[in-house]
């Protein structure tokens, strides 16, 4: 796929893997392989940001994904995220979406949400919330609708 699908057609949560098709070198050339996992790699889609213009500047829309966190025990000292433009040379695959009766925590209403969490049902979403704090936060279920809209119109994963 497409970035700009990526950014029309994948539910936020969905795990997308990206890929520049070349192949893995091996582990024994560590540069090699640190400059081909920039651009081969795997994250959740957390955030889509619409196209926008500044002076004689447009900016295209994008997505952002989060790769990983890193830290030790229950302290995570470094979040990854990777954001791409629709225009992006890569290719993309939706690898997994979110699943029926999950709950998506995002950041605040509307478009500028952003994915923070998601938890396997309400109970469990709410119990993060009330541990993390995010004072505007939405709480959004996946239903079983949203996954048969998308088999409908041929996205399925």
């Amino acid at each position: 796929m497409s970035a700009q699908l990526i950014y029309d057609h994948a539910p936020l949560g969905a795990i997308i893997r990206y890929s520049d098709g070349t192949p893995r070198p091996p582990e024994r050339h560590r540069r090699k392989l640190r400059a081909w996992e920039n651009r081969n790699n795997t994250g959740r889609l957390v955030k889509k940001m619409p196209g926008r213009r500044t002076g004689e500047i447009t900016f295209p829309c994008s997505f952002t994904l989060h790769e990983g966190d890193y830290g030790t025990k229950a302290v995570i000292v470094l979040k990854v995220f990777k954001s791409f433009s629709v225009d992006s040379d890569l290719a993309f695959t939706v690898v997994e979406r979110p699943a029926v009766g999950s709950v998506l925590v995002l950041s605040r209403s509307g478009d500028a949400g952003e994915l923070v969490h998601v938890a396997d049902n309400r109970p469990a979403a709410e119990e993060w919330l009330s541990r993390h704090g995010y004072p505007g936060a939405v709480l959004h279920e996946v239903t079983a609708d949203e996954v048969a809209a998308d088999q409908v119109e041929g996205r399925a994963t």
